[in-house]
């Protein structure tokens, strides 16, 4: 009896707990004396949760009181909780739809008729496989679509919209007609909310892949007029959806004979609303133009026309009157008949109508009041000047007129739309005059974004680059921290323009042709910018190095090796061909990627015919290949991040051969001891390496994770196997076995789709040992391990299509100063960081700065995410301030920077499975970690002691 009444026991529980909230809420329901109570009851109960088995229960009796119930408040609690229970994950609504719609019939409120009537659009939502559940709701929508209530209207709109039926039905009933023409007829509803919804009813029977009927067109231009701005709203996007189904399309002009396609028509009607009286209107139609490339090009440039319409004929403007009376030298005196009558009669029947829509559209957005219109006009600008060249010589004016707007994010926006269309334009002088003068600007961003504009501009004439390099070296005077983006643009000017630079060469070096001029000082930052100009436009302009004078040869040796990455390998006549020669290694292009690649793939094809960890020969055929890889990737740097993860997946491949070796695991007692110790750090470099390979590079596919995670298995095996042999006590080796085991299955779990693709490997193995693995002892099961690691085979590693290393520079501090930062001790200096990061994912949590001072003392500083920029995909910029403090030192001492990535890997937040570990703590299971990705930086400090 004792073993039925365990048995019994947990039965008897869940019996109780399933009607446990049903018969809570019909105990609370029938306590509340009044409707307050009521709902009371029914707010506190909805914030509760509920578990699936029991949503319908709760249901039923919610049901059961909404009848009884005269109160409109409490029945409206009661409709929205029947959607919010529908919603409970593990619950399928179909059990309770035919009572949630029995609820209308009886409903006289249009509050609750509204609520109840989402709540079914919610149960629909939930039972997409249900068409007969559609139905059903579909001619409930019907049915409620009469009602006189703007608020019930409005759902059953939306009700048409989110389930109405994609095609036609084959019902014979009239009241199944076409939902499309049951929805536009609610276009023209007398209520403005009702109008917007039966819009957005019909861009959600779009969006769920209906074709809207080309009919609709002339009624969605008609509401383009309309008196709210909803409605504006809506019409917008319905008109731009017809005109991308139908661009080719022929619509007639009202008024006139002509006609003319569809896309152009609405391409008119939508720049119209460009200067419509709300600003969220304004924004969305500047928005819209820019995605519509199919217009014609006539059409297009008619929204750059300045020309003003008045009753559609050209208006002249003040500055035009002005110059006529001037020119006439009198004003209209009034003695003259009609002196000041418009000139010529216009029939406005053989007006293009279109001309008064389209005309001036981009005008009036890039001059609007409201600076997100005109972001907005900027950006659909942008759109439609890449799709077509000509409409982009012709905006560049407008863009240009944008830098000197007064909002900063509108500037950086037109600097950036700008060196997006700058492969279709050439700036001329007066247009780069207005670009340079952006210089000036006191936000870094926007300096920046100008000089990567000024990087991929096209200019005219020599005059121009003489400009450009003048304003750049003011800049470099006022900001000496642009100094790297400075150069870097001067680099690309002068490789896009050898032309222009040669005529200026004896000028920029101060060259003379028979007196020796001065040797500048090669400390110089500006002079440097002018070296790299000179020496990026020589390499395609074999005459400009016999302009040359001497020092500027050995200036150019220098740079080659100090700033190769700014200065290019140049053939220099009657020198030693020391420098140039790096150009013949460049010269393969593309093939040398390839025969790169193919290098590649052999090596690893080499090293994948040794068979186990203790083959012969095996660590130096590896050795070898390490080395070849870590070649490869320092000159070629496309496939770096291929490489290196190779390389450091090979080590760790080499690292466990020689822990493993026969020699090391058969010797006496005594020498033990120091063997342990270099076999722990190799096990724990493989750790450490295995968590290197996994976090810091991006692309990786499935299979390379798995391979990753093998190599960690490899390595925790072995910790296992070394602390059973230092033996500190049986305890901790039967929770290092568990643990180890639970690691065995989770990998199972985690990667049960590539356990194929592992065969012969360490964990095939174990998985097939896994039985008695689990029911023998610990000391059995370390014997075990032990035996399986040194057989197991070594893993082919597969490269995916594209990986890269994730890869950080720190530009400022640069770490060249000899001067100390000097500060009181116990207060604080800042300290700036510039630094670019490379293929860095989620940057704003992952990227930490750490200092390490010269007493060993050690912070780690997490940047502000504002302090993250993105200047093009896969690039980050850092700029932030890390303050430094500390005690007083008797001399000044170096500091190192350096960035890190932070790292948390845990199988419980890969999987999502959380219930299994439920009995873990959170911490417990997870690693986290940082891994260096910089080179270290030495800043030079003096803290001085406080004065008295």
């Amino acid at each position: 009896s004792g073993q039925e009444s365990a048995v019994l026991s947990p039965a008897k529980k869940l019996r109780l707990s399933k009607p446990s909230k049903s018969a809570a809420l019909h105990v609370d329901l029938c306590k509340a004396s009044s409707s307050t109570d009521a709902l009371q009851y029914l707010l506190t109960f909805s914030r509760k949760p509920v578990e699936a088995e029991s949503v319908e229960g709760v249901v039923r009796i919610l049901l059961e009181h909404y009848y009884k119930e005269t109160d409109s408040s409490v029945r409206l609690k009661i409709a929205s909780l029947l959607g919010l229970l529908s919603k409970t994950p593990g619950f399928s609504p179909d059990c309770i739809v035919d009572d949630a719609i029995n609820t209308l019939s009886s409903e006289k409120s249009h509050q609750v008729l509204a609520q109840l009537l989402d709540s079914l659009l919610v149960i629909g939502s939930q039972l997409p496989e249900s068409p007969a559940v559609r139905l059903r709701l579909i001619e409930v929508a019907y049915k409620n679509l009469s009602d006189s209530s703007f608020g019930v209207r409005t759902k059953c709109l939306q009700l048409l919209g989110c389930l109405g039926l994609l095609e036609a039905p084959l019902g014979k009933d009239t009241a199944m007609r076409d939902v499309q023409s049951i929805i536009s007829d609610y276009f023209g509803d007398q209520d403005p909310r009702v109008r917007t919804a039966a819009l957005k009813a019909m861009l959600q029977l779009h969006e769920r892949g209906m074709k809207i009927h080309q009919i609709i067109y002339d009624q969605a231009c008609r509401l383009l007029s309309d008196d709210y701005e909803q409605v504006r709203s809506a019409a917008v996007q319905m008109v731009w959806v017809l005109s991308q189904l139908y661009p080719e399309s022929i619509v007639p002009i009202p008024s006139s004979n002509e006609e003319i396609r569809l896309v152009d028509d609405a391409f008119g009607k939508i720049s119209h609303m460009v200067s419509d009286g709300s600003w969220m209107v304004r924004v969305q139609a500047a928005k819209t133009l820019g995605s519509m490339l199919q217009v014609s090009p006539h059409f297009l440039e008619q929204t750059l026309d300045k020309k003003l319409m008045s009753d559609l004929r050209r208006k002249r403007t003040a500055h035009e009157r002005a110059k006529e009376l001037f020119a006439s030298g009198e004003f209209s005196s009034g003695r003259k008949w009609a002196d000041d009558a418009p000139k010529e009669k216009l029939d406005t029947n053989t007006v293009n109508l279109i001309a008064s829509g389209a005309c001036g559209a981009f005008v009036h957005g890039l001059e609007d009041e409201m600076f997100e219109v005109r972001n907005a006009a900027v950006e659909a600008l942008c759109q439609l000047a890449r799709s077509s060249p000509s409409f982009a010589e012709k905006c560049l004016d407008f863009l240009v007129d944008m830098f000197n707007d007064e909002i900063e994010e509108v500037r950086l926006q037109s600097i950036h739309v700008l060196r997006q269309i700058s492969t279709h334009i050439t700036l001329r002088e007066d247009q780069l005059d207005t670009v340079l003068a952006v210089l000036e600007d006191s936000s870094r961003d926007i300096r920046e974004a100008l000089h990567e504009l000024l990087c991929f501009t096209n200019v005219s004439t020599k005059e121009c680059i003489q400009l450009a390099l003048l304003e750049l070296l003011k800049n470099l005077n006022k900001y000496p921290t642009d100094r790297s983006s400075v150069w870097k643009c001067l680099k690309f000017l002068g490789s896009r323009h050898p032309t222009l630079v040669l005529p200026l060469v004896p000028e920029l070096l101060s060259t003379h042709p028979y007196f020796d001029t001065p040797e500048p000082d090669m400390d110089d930052p500006a002079y440097i910018a002018v070296l790299v100009l000179v020496f990026n436009a020589a390499t395609s302009c074999p005459t400009m190095p016999a302009l040359f004078s001497d020092h500027t040869f050995r200036h150019y040796a220098y740079l080659r090796d100090s700033l190769s990455h700014l200065v290019p390998p140049l053939r220099l006549p009657g020198r030693k061909q020391v420098y140039g020669l790096d150009s013949v290694d460049c010269g393969s292009g593309s093939g040398s990627v390839e025969s790169a690649q193919l290098f590649l793939q052999q090596s690893l094809n080499r090293v994948s015919t040794i068979q186990n960890l203790e083959a012969a020969g095996a660590p130096e055929l590896l050795d070898l290949t390490i080395r070849d890889l870590q070649r490869l990737g320092e000159l070629q740097t496309e496939l770096a991040g291929a490489a290196d993860f190779c390389a450091t997946f090979l080590r760790c491949q080499l690292l466990l051969m020689k822990a493993l070796q026969e020699k090391l695991w058969n010797i006496s007692v005594p020498l033990i001891l120091k063997q342990n110790i270099t076999v722990t750090a190799a096990a724990q470099q493989v750790l450490d390496e295995s968590y290197k390979l996994e976090f810091l590079y991006s692309g990786l596919e499935n299979r390379q994770v798995a391979t990753i995670h093998h190599v960690r298995l490899q390595a925790k095996a072995l910790q296992l196997i070394l602390a059973a042999r230092t033996r500190h006590g049986l305890d901790s080796l039967i929770s290092s076995c568990e643990k180890f085991l639970q690691d065995v299955e989770s990998f199972q779990r985690l990667f049960l789709t590539e356990l194929p693709h592992l065969q012969d490997s360490f964990v095939e193995k174990l998985l097939e040992l896994l039985p008695r693995l689990s029911s023998c002892k610990p000391v059995e099961q370390v014997k075990i391990l032990q035996t399986t690691l040194r057989q197991s085979g070594l893993l082919q590693l597969r490269l995916p299509e594209q990986i890269h290393r994730a890869t950080a520079t720190i530009i400022e501090p640069t770490g060249e100063s000899d001067n100390p930062l000097r500060f009181t001790s116990g207060l604080v200096v800042a300290l700036d960081i510039d630094a670019t990061l490379e293929h860095v994912q989620d940057p704003q949590n992952s990227v930490k700065v750490q200092v390490l001072y010269p007493d060993g003392q050690s912070h780690v500083i997490h940047p502000k995410p504002a302090d993250f920029r993105k200047p093009g995909p896969n690039r980050h910029r850092l700029i932030t301030q890390v303050y430094l403090s500390h005690t007083a030192w008797t001399e000044p001492s170096q500091i190192e920077v350096r960035l890190l990535l932070a790292y948390s890997s845990s199988c419980s937040s890969r999987l999502g499975w959380t219930d299994a570990m439920d009995s873990l703590h959170p911490a417990e299971g997870t690693v986290e970690g940082t891994i260096p990705f910089s080179k270290h930086v030495k800043v030079f400090i003096m803290p001085k002691p406080a004065r008295r």
